[in-house]
């Protein structure tokens, strides 16, 4: 083993590891950062990208989550989607993004203080009191006078509680909330980013884009991304991945499975994949095998309800997926022309026009983006508005027009239960497409299996690998601790009615729902 140089020793990293940390030490002290002695001085010009790509229990979280504690020692100040301070000459910073909420919320309960990408291109405009508070918390400020906090109402115990849990979490929405205040109600706009930041690690990098890609390198002149080779590359990309298209001297790639995760079922099905030879019904068998001998791993005859709310079955065939959901709504008795609480969504997008822009992006920046998972919690004050959980959000709670479109088996066009003129568009999510669970992790994941058969008798590669393959480790990766394989088309019924009071109420419990109920259309 090989410990580096480093001012947190109790890490030790395996040669790999130590030898990417000493490439983007390497990168970062020729942007005027030195990890190893902890000092800065300002950057000397131009753009460096590196990337670090391994598998599944490789250590890559491990270590960036070493790196950004290295940056924070050497005083390289974060940035994120909490609060931004006024840029100084000589100050130096760091963002670490995912593309998703969910990607960027299991970085957070990692303790990587992670925001999305979309956070970091649109900046908010703040009120001058939210910026009097946070500059103190992130200690760039004196302690305000609470007598001049007359929008927040904040006393001196109050700050005192907020500071007390800053030091601690390093969440502004989250101090503030301590403090019975939400960051939001203090943002009074949004603009596109006209100026580029510094230092920007990228995580789940498999999944961005050439757009995505193009404008993080306009924005950061030294990024790091990391990410895993044998995931699914974005659609329209035959195959290939951002960090695929860097010069090899540019790439770090992480071997060594680490001792964590030996033990680790599902990681081991995941690796038995690299296997050229491995057919499907070969990997099957050993999943009955393991299944056999590891309750984390379970051999399943049918899909079981109950978990569909909080994490939806993953398949390859969007027919599969539609009949899923069909069947889903029916175990639970779901009227034909409404939603239930408790009902799983999946944000399709926002339709305003340009006049709300402001709302759209503070939509977007409360989590609500393509892609994002949402639980239903009812309806809204007004015609056409949704109460709505945004799973994974720091602030997850908020109300908004909603154009709801569930489709049916054998039907061109989805039935809409009830829609606003314009808004945010949802699917139903009880059961999701591999393609769109990358990037997500929930405790116990259900794998469609007899839709991996159907991509491995078609015969299809991507990239030089069999579809299938891809599919199948993207599905069983995303389980954190129990895979279920489901090998029938059968569902079970549900123990109880669907529930919502087990999800937490995040930085703002302390307030109503609706308190950020958007205008009328």
């Amino acid at each position: 083993m090989v410990a580096p140089m480093t001012k947190t020793p109790q890490i030790t990293f395996s040669e790999d590891q130590a030898e990417a940390w000493d490439a983007v030490a390497d990168t970062l002290r020729e942007a005027g950062v030195d990890i190893d002695d902890g000092t800065t001085t300002g950057d000397s010009g131009g753009s460096r990208v590196r990337s670090v790509i391994g598998k599944a229990g490789s250590g890559k979280t491990m270590l960036l989550s070493s790196l950004y504690k290295a940056l924070d020692e050497a005083g390289v100040d974060l940035v994120s989607g909490d609060y931004e301070a006024k840029r100084k000459k000589d100050r130096r910073t760091l963002a670490i993004l995912a593309p998703t909420n969910k990607a960027a919320s299991v970085l957070r309960s990692r303790g990587v203080p992670a925001t999305t990408i979309h956070r970091i291109l649109y900046t908010p405009v703040y009120d001058p009191e939210y910026e009097r508070i946070a500059e103190w918390l992130m200690g760039q400020g004196q302690r305000p006078n609470v007598d001049l906090l007359q929008k927040t109402g904040l006393t001196e115990d109050m700050l005192d509680r907020a500071h007390a849990f800053y030091e601690i979490h390093k969440s502004i929405p989250g101090a503030l909330a301590s403090a019975g205040l939400r960051g939001s109600d203090f943002i009074s706009g949004w603009k596109r980013r006209d100026e580029p930041l510094d230092i920007g690690f990228v995580d789940e990098a498999s999944m961005l884009d050439e757009r995505q890609f193009d404008d993080l390198r306009e924005i950061f002149p030294t990024l790091v991304l990391f990410g895993d080779p044998a995931q699914l590359a974005p659609v329209n990309q035959s195959g290939e991945m951002s960090f695929e298209r860097l010069p090899e001297a540019q790439k770090h790639v992480l071997h060594r499975i680490h001792r964590q995760t030996a033990d680790n079922p599902i990681l081991d099905l995941a690796h038995a994949l690299a296997d050229d030879a491995l057919q499907f019904d070969q990997f099957e068998r050993m999943i009955e095998d393991r299944a056999a001998q590891d309750e984390r791993v379970v051999w399943a005859s049918r899909v079981e309800s109950d978990l569909l709310s909080r994490s939806p079955v993953l398949v390859w065939r969007n027919a599969t997926r539609i009949r899923l959901i069909h069947a889903f709504r029916g175990a639970f008795n779901a009227p034909v022309d409404e939603l239930l609480p408790g009902e799983p969504l999946i944000c399709d997008g926002i339709e305003l026009p340009l006049k709300h822009r402001k709302r759209r992006i503070d939509l977007e920046a409360r989590g609500l983006i393509k892609g994002a998972q949402v639980v239903y919690l009812g309806p809204g004050k007004k015609p056409g508005f949704s109460r709505l959980h945004v799973i994974g959000s720091e602030d997850p709670r908020l109300s908004a027009a909603s154009i709801v479109k569930i489709e049916l088996p054998d039907e061109d066009e989805p039935f809409i239960p009830f829609a606003a003129r314009m808004g945010a568009t949802f699917l139903h999510g009880a059961a999701v497409t591999i393609h769109k669970a990358q990037g997500s992790q929930w405790r116990d994941v259900q794998v469609f299996a007899p839709d991996l058969y159907a991509a491995a008798r078609a015969g299809r590669v991507e990239a030089g690998i069999p579809l299938w393959k891809r599919l199948a480790y993207v599905a069983i990766t995303r389980a954190e601790h129990r895979l279920l394989w489901v090998t029938r088309a059968r569902l079970a019924r549900p123990t109880g009615p669907l529930r919502t009071d087990d999800l937490p109420k995040g930085a703002a419990q302390a307030l109503t729902l609706e308190a950020q109920e958007p205008p009328p259309e």
